[in-house]
């Protein structure tokens, strides 16, 4: 698959029609996506339990809100870290990091926003992160079936800020992401909680 066809660190953000529960009005930051498969981690569902209950040494770098995001159905069990290096920090990488493309313990993903190494230290990253949400799971698809998804009109395929990893009224996201777009997503922000209240 060429660059230009990757989704990685684009957007799925579910339309209306899309029926599993697991994703409504969900928004999915593509971490990885090539012939191999895709898998992301949702942006908007964080849950009752508190980092500093899981992750302890890594709660103080978490904004609010403090939880942990269940990233999608898959791995429950499993911890992601995902992290954003603002300006120029990631460009000019960690002395004797050696790829120069990032600090110790992130890898870049798409821009400013990378996978955190949870086993690291996180003294590591103190300084050069500028945010960080821990999700426990993610959401996988197979080879092509995150394409079949996009062409039975599942999701809407959009751009990726580094704000909206670390929103801090993750409730709200889905509206904001689809109001910020320049065509009729926009409108779609308004589509009602409840179609049949209408």
């Amino acid at each position: 698959m060429s660059e230009v066809s990757s989704l990685t660190g684009r957007l799925l953000v579910a339309t209306p029609a899309l029926a599993d529960p697991n994703f409504d009005r969900a928004v999915v930051l593509l971490l990885d996506h090539d012939e191999e498969g895709s898998l992301g981690v949702i942006l908007n569902r964080p849950t009752p339990v508190g980092v500093a209950d899981i992750l302890e040494s890594w709660a103080s770098l978490t904004g609010e809100p403090g939880v942990v995001f269940q990233g999608g159905p898959v791995s429950l069990d499993s911890a992601l870290g995902v992290g954003v290096v603002p300006g120029e920090a990631h460009e000019k990488g960690a002395k004797g990091a050696g790829t120069g493309d990032g600090p110790l313990g992130w890898r870049r993903v798409h821009g400013a926003i990378g996978l955190v190494d949870l086993e690291a230290p996180p003294e590591l990253l103190a300084a050069a992160l500028g945010s960080l949400r821990i999700f426990a799971g993610y959401a996988g698809w197979g080879p092509g079936q995150l394409e079949e998804e996009l062409v039975e009109g599942a999701w809407y395929v959009v751009e990726s800020e580094p704000g909206d990893v670390s929103s801090p009224e993750p409730g709200q996201l889905w509206r904001a992401v689809l109001r910020r777009q320049r065509n009729e997503l926009a409108m779609v922000a308004t589509y009602p909680d409840d179609p049949s209240l209408n």
